[in-house]
């Protein structure tokens, strides 16, 4: 049975790693094409993971998925418990692996109708702004064409490094992603991240 939808439309939380949503988009390339993935988290906006691959295949959502818990790990915010790791009806996301792969990570699957592109709108939205401003013909993120897988992962990582830490947004009283959730930080009570009471917690 598919997991319901846990956000009911609801994309903002009041701390980081309550709730990610994730989805994927193309890439043309000379070789074909390139999907990147992407995992954002609804309090900052950050996106915290992302993968590349010319297969659209369970794996790939894995390697996004990994590679955000990985960084939130490693950066001294690490994953609850519980966390809600929204996205839409593809069938990537909905598979028996990945919802095991959900389970065994400890988070708890939310997936939005079939169909229905606002159940994973804030998702969608992200990604519009990657297309428009990463890879589009004249972006400042391309320093020729898109040739390869290669030169697409390039693109999105020094774009995700511009977007996490300079771009500034909106929703976020014209703070970056990475200034928004260090406030949070700043502010909560205990220790917080990077602290070497928080990594032997």
């Amino acid at each position: 049975m598919r997991a319901p939808d846990l956000l009911d439309r609801h994309f903002r939380t009041g701390a980081p790693n309550l709730a990610w949503v994730t989805d994927f988009t193309y890439v043309p390339t000379w070789t074909g094409f390139v999907y990147v993935g992407f995992a954002i988290d609804l309090f900052s906006r950050a996106i915290v993971g992302w993968s590349a691959s010319t297969v659209k295949d369970v794996a790939f959502v894995e390697a996004c998925l990994k590679m955000a818990l990985w960084r939130r790990d490693h950066t001294g915010r690490p994953v609850p418990a519980g966390m809600v790791h929204h996205s839409d009806a593809g069938s990537q996301y909905t598979s028996v692996r990945f919802t095991q792969t959900l389970a065994l990570e400890g988070l708890s699957a939310s997936i939005g109708s079939v169909g229905d592109a606002y159940d994973n709108a804030a998702a969608e939205t992200t990604i519009g702004l990657y297309k428009n401003e990463a890879v589009a013909a004249g972006s400042p993120f391309r320093t020729g064409p898109l040739r390869t897988i290669a030169d697409v992962e390039t693109l999105t990582i020094n774009y995700i490094d511009w977007y996490n830490n300079h771009r500034l947004h909106s929703l976020l009283d014209h703070k970056t992603p990475e200034e928004h959730e260090q406030a949070y930080y700043d502010h909560r009570p205990g220790p917080g991240p990077g602290d070497a009471s928080a990594k032997s917690a």
